[in-house]
């Protein structure tokens, strides 16, 4: 009997390490940098989690030019590596060309939609939890006036923008609302010294809490917020323990539970393909509060926040969509 279940065991064990051999997870990240304390770094996370849980390696590449992107997810799929993650809408071609090319390996692509039955696309719903901050910064703003920094001047940034504004409106109908762009390269999402720059120029106009949605960039908006004693609001990531006290909150957007779905779907046999949207109704966007920002959230802008949170999944608050509609309504 013992040597059955010592047998049984055995094999449950070997059963396991084939399933886990099986998955030769890979990460294609967006220029900007692995360890961009945003939107990367994000991705990077959800890659670590699932490495702790499983004990299962993966591979990873920071791309520092377009054409690196291709090359890297080209490289990883012909390496027989499944699934292959690539989180930017920068890799919208490249996917459409080398899932066409592997039609035997998953993808996954982040912010972006690439309709090809070996695909998973997810797409994230920021406008609402662009809202959701907006209402904070319009609340919190003394001045009236509030500003938005982005990053690469693209109709996915400006989706960001508008949501902000909308929620901003709702705190208060009179505010304004200062908007600037850091670029239209992609050396727009690492440029924190240019941020920095129209973050000083929206403080100079009287704006006294900035939102950035500008990869690294936005580290040069947070910073300069800060050093002029003004708040700055986080993206992607939770930034508020970037500047405790001075980051009002961040616009969480999990861009690590795409990854990590990714790689544990993939594992477990349970890869789908197809779109999936994640709004303020999946938990995948929100705002953030902790340790370091909640003296800057009162009360009353937390039980706003959060009516305003179940009013967007109810459908009786309706943020607008930029990018299925390009204009802003203010």
């Amino acid at each position: 009997m013992k040597k059955t279940l010592l047998t049984l065991m055995t094999m449950a064990a070997m059963s396991a390490t084939a399933l886990a051999a099986e998955i030769k997870p890979a990460l294609v990240y967006g220029t900007g940098g692995k360890f961009d304390k945003s939107f990367n770094e994000a991705a990077y996370g959800g890659a670590e989690k699932f490495k702790e849980e499983t004990g299962v390696e993966y591979r990873d590449f920071e791309p520092t030019s377009d054409t690196q992107g291709e090359q890297a997810i080209r490289n990883f799929a012909s390496r027989g590596f499944n699934p292959v993650v690539a989180v930017s809408f920068a890799w919208t071609s490249a996917m459409e060309k080398v899932a066409a090319e592997f039609p035997d390996t998953k993808f996954v692509i982040v912010d972006a939609v690439v309709d090809l039955p070996n695909v998973r696309s997810v797409v994230y719903k920021e406008e609402e939890g662009s809202y959701l901050v907006g209402l904070l910064a319009g609340m919190a703003s003394e001045t009236g006036k509030v500003g938005f920094v982005g990053g690469m001047d693209i109709p996915l940034i400006r989706k960001f923008g508008c949501g902000y504004v909308q929620g901003v409106k709702a705190a208060n109908p009179d505010a304004e609302v200062f908007q600037n762009m850091v670029g239209t390269t992609g050396a727009a999402w690492n440029d924190p010294v240019r941020a920095g720059e129209l973050t000083k120029n929206q403080i100079d106009q009287g704006a006294d809490v900035i939102y950035a949605a500008a990869g690294a960039s936005g580290l040069g908006v947070l910073q300069t917020a800060a050093d002029n004693d003004k708040l700055g609001i986080g993206v992607d990531s939770n930034q508020n323990h970037l500047h405790p006290g001075k980051v009002l909150t961040s616009m969480v957007k999990r861009v690590d539970l795409a990854v990590y779905n990714a790689f544990k779907d993939t594992q477990g046999d349970a890869f789908t393909s197809g779109v999936q949207s994640l709004g303020v109704e999946q938990d995948g966007v929100t705002y953030a509060v902790d340790e370091n920002n909640k003296e800057l959230i009162t009360p009353e802008m937390q039980a706003a926040a959060d009516k305003a949170k179940a009013d967007i999944i109810a459908g009786t608050v309706k943020v607008h969509d930029y990018m299925s509609d390009n204009s802003c309504p203010n």
